[in-house]
């Protein structure tokens, strides 16, 4: 009950604070506050069984939300909070940081997003510009935040929008590196056949969404990354 209670009072406090970095204008992102009942699902689930404090948040979109099951092995021995919400981007990312990502006092998050910027037309620099303000809101909170981003995923369905997947991925990737305590991972090379191509066997039936295939390449790369920066911590 106090977990619950020391909680509740962080999301209050979170919530009186305007956003202190947000995105100039730019294309219209779609309206968070489409996913405000997914984000009162996590939160109704937590006042029953409170998430431990200083774990991994792994959020982002659907990628994210069809690796829940799977998160805890994939990543063991890490003490993960899967907490990701089908459909997002990251200015949704950034608009629920308080609620989806601050509130729980993780140690580091684990942030997959990018895909669907990229699909619903979002620039490349508008996408890194974005990232950016969620990095300095998030660390405007926790400032010792170690944030880990997994790069857009190629997929059969995207495939025509690959290149501009490898635009934003790029900016994203130079951003991290000029920052210890950002890690970009590549998955690419993962879902990718020897001629560059998405590897189909690693889909679902919408050529879009991975089945265990495509989840099993992802444990191989980003396990070890996050198991190297975070295993001592525990």
């Amino acid at each position: 009950m106090e977990k619950t209670i020391h909680r509740l009072a962080i999301i209050l406090a979170l919530a009186t604070t305007a956003l202190s970095a947000e995105p100039t204008e730019g294309k219209a992102f779609a309206d968070p506050a489409r996913f405000d009942a997914a984000i009162d699902a996590f939160e109704s689930a937590d006042s029953l069984a409170p998430p431990p404090a200083g774990s991994i948040v792994c959020t982002g979109s659907s990628s994210m939300r069809g690796w829940h099951k799977r998160l805890a092995v994939d990543l063991a021995p890490l003490t993960v909070t899967p907490r990701g919400f089908g459909g997002s981007n990251y200015y949704d990312l950034l608009h629920h940081a308080d609620r989806v990502i601050l509130a729980y006092e993780p140690r580091a998050v684990l942030l997959y997003s990018g895909d669907n910027d990229v699909a619903a037309g979002i620039p490349a620099a508008q996408i890194h510009e974005t990232f950016m303000a969620l990095v300095t809101r998030l660390r405007g909170r926790l400032p010792s935040l170690r944030i880990y981003v997994i790069g857009a995923k190629p997929s059969i369905a995207r495939w025509k929008i690959w290149p501009q997947m490898i635009e934003a991925n790029a900016l994203l990737q130079a951003a991290c590196e000029t920052d210890p305590a950002l890690t970009f991972i590549d998955v690419s090379a993962g879902m990718l056949q020897s001629d560059g191509t998405p590897r189909p066997e690693i889909f679902l039936e919408d050529a879009l969404h991975m089945n265990d295939l495509g989840y099993d390449a992802w444990a191989q790369i980003v396990g070890p990354v996050l198991r190297k920066g975070e295993s001592g911590l525990e």
